[in-house]
């Protein structure tokens, strides 16, 4: 794309003058919290370094301490450019930081946030100066299971499928000069039935340019040749606009759009340019995909046709880094083993990961589903901590065409008692109505793996290791399954009580899981086998169990590495694969005679 930039953090708003603040920081644990008290904003007490965006607890950070410290600080110095501060405001953005996060720029208060997993950002231009200027930030984090933790442990120790705790700066804290009249944000949708991308444009600017004279020119390309250009006049900081896209064809374009879709992934590169009588006062890159993802009946239809979805969960951890990736290149190369693997989209399990990586699926073509970290107790707290910050998450990442599926909840965690209690039935009613409201067009999965409550796709989780009696289960037992009759794995039902199914598509959303046998350290689904032929074998078995269900449109494996204890991966930590990776792929892809609808 014409906006990329290597280790840029949002890679669909690009500015170019930009400072990326990772590396060394001076460090300190508060475990008295004490901090505070003793104004470590203003004589700040911390004689470690830490490299940033890697957390305490890591290898890459320098400090590898997997213990417990709710309270830790940080401090940077950063130079500003005086010329430019005349004529920008200057910006600090942290794209995560878990869990409260407070800022002190020269030993001034600059503001708080809190949340683990979506992005923000301080304005501080009136904190700083021509020269050097002193960062500080304090990060407070807990093991309240009322806090959304995804894979997060809320104990000392691992246990199951959670693992060490992440705590304060984990991903890139980055600054930026941004013009004083500038483009705030933009919604991009795409428009199939029109040939048209529809905008929801956001301005800052003061009262007395919003009277027709300032405007948003927002110029269309693909492949280097231009689609369009159009004009917007900002009349209030909010406005919705339409480009159209169709072309004709003399110009080498095809009749109509370019789709994007797994097998071509077509994006559109697209310039924003805030203008005032003739003058440019702000440009920003960013591009998106032409594509319509819809339900209809049992089939999710891909740009009107059905797509089967072979999906593989992805819980984007690394051995020395956790849940930071540990460059840019990593992410790359994760997604170009996976569709080694034969797989055309993952599940992005229990986090949100870096935006970086949501650029890379949009480019390959790997679809995403975006799934919330969960908290795991249910409290006023949990509902109102987790509204805000999905909500946040939905908006930040809604532009990317990768993905295609919102996915709030998973396995009832934190909604323990969904299946019986109203008012937990009432929170994930609400949750999909917001995600709805502010997406129109992806479908929104409520409790991926069982006791669905309103679901635009029914989802399961089961970890048979024999396929005969997988496949026997769901064919023989469909309609008591989806009725609620028969419960499947895990003795789950599939609807919680008071709902029913309504013919939504289905997918077999968690399967396998196989580990391969290591004298009992770490785990897997299942018995583990000891060589890679039992290996095929099984996943052959219950791959093909799940394929071979006309009525079940897609499926999603566990899963593409090794993470900590759980030893399940396809791949281990360090990304070799455990088997060829061409078997695997040859079995995602073998086609059985029904499967042939969805080519």
């Amino acid at each position: 794309m014409k906006c990329y930039l290597k280790d840029y953090p949002r890679p669909q708003f690009v500015r170019k003058n930009w400072e990326n603040l990772n590396g060394l920081w001076d460090f300190a644990f508060d475990d008295g919290n004490l901090g505070e008290k003793e104004k470590w904003y203003a004589h700040f007490q911390g004689k470690t370094k830490i490299r940033v965006p890697f957390t305490y607890e890591t290898k890459l950070s320098g400090i590898q301490d997997e213990s417990r410290h709710d309270f830790i600080w940080y401090r940077r110095v950063i130079s500003v450019d005086g010329e430019r501060l005349e004529k920008n405001r200057y910006l600090l953005h942290f794209e995560g930081s878990d869990f409260r996060t407070k800022l002190w720029v020269n030993g001034q208060y600059a503001g708080s946030h809190q949340g683990g997993y979506a992005r923000f950002s301080f304005d501080i231009t009136e904190l700083v100066k021509d020269g050097e200027n002193e960062l500080v930030v304090k990060v407070e984090d807990s093991f309240a299971m009322e806090q959304p933790r995804g894979k997060q442990r809320w104990i000392k120790e691992n246990f199951g499928c959670w693992y060490v705790q992440t705590t304060g700066i984990w991903k890139t804290v980055w600054t930026e000069y941004v013009p004083q009249v500038s483009l705030a944000s933009v919604k991009m949708t795409p428009n199939l039935e029109d040939y048209a991308l529809e905008l929801e444009l956001e301005v800052d600017a003061p009262e007395d340019m919003l009277d027709g004279s300032l405007l948003v020119e927002t110029e269309v390309s693909f492949g280097g040749k231009s689609v369009n250009r159009v004009l917007t006049t900002m009349i209030s900081s909010h406005v919705q606009a339409k480009a159209d896209l169709f072309t004709e064809g003399p110009e080498g374009f095809e009749w109509g759009v370019k789709t994007w879709s797994p097998e071509e992934p077509n994006l559109y590169d697209v310039v924003f340019r805030v203008v005032s009588r003739g003058t440019v006062l702000d440009e920003v890159g960013s591009y998106f995909g032409m594509r319509e993802i819809r339900i209809d009946g049992p089939n999710v239809l891909l740009n009107g046709r059905p797509l089967y979805q072979r999906l593989i969960l992805d819980q984007g951890y690394w051995k020395d880094s956790h849940m930071t990736p540990p460059d840019e290149e990593a992410l790359v190369e994760d997604l170009e083993k996976i569709q080694a693997l034969g797989y055309n989209g993952l599940r992005k399990h229990q986090k949100i990961e870096d935006e970086r990586f949501l650029y890379w699926c949009d480019v390959k073509g790997m679809l995403v589903w975006s799934e919330a970290p969960a908290a795991y107790r249910f409290t006023d707290y949990a509902v109102c901590e987790f509204t805000r910050e999905w909500m946040e998450i939905v908006k930040q990442n809604y532009n990317h065409p990768a993905i295609i599926v919102w996915t709030p909840f998973n396995e009832s965690w934190g909604i323990s008692k969904v299946k019986t209690k109203r008012d937990e039935q009432h929170f994930t009613e609400s949750i999909y109505h917001l995600t709805k409201s502010m997406d129109k067009m992806r479908p929104v999965i409520v409790n991926d793996g069982w006791e669905h409550t309103v679901s635009d796709i029914l989802t399961l989780h089961d970890y048979e290791e024999a396929g005969e009696i997988l496949k026997m289960r769901y064919e023989k037992c469909r309609e008591e399954i989806l009725d609620n009759r028969v419960y499947h794995c895990h003795d789950r039902a599939a609807m919680a009580d008071g709902y029913a199914y309504k013919g939504q598509p289905v997918l077999i959303s968690e399967y396998g899981g196989i580990a391969f046998n290591n004298d009992d350290a770490g785990w897997g689904y299942g018995k583990k086998v000891d060589t890679e032929e039992a290996f095929l074998r099984r996943f052959e078995e219950v791959t093909m169990a799940v394929k071979e269900l006309p009525y079940v449109c897609g499926f999603c494996y566990t899963q593409v590495t090794d993470v900590q204890q759980e030893i399940n991966g396809l791949m281990d930590m360090e990304r070799n694969f455990k088997v060829e990776p061409e078997k695997i792929r040859e079995i995602n892809e073998r086609e059985v005679g029904y499967l042939r609808r969805f080519r």
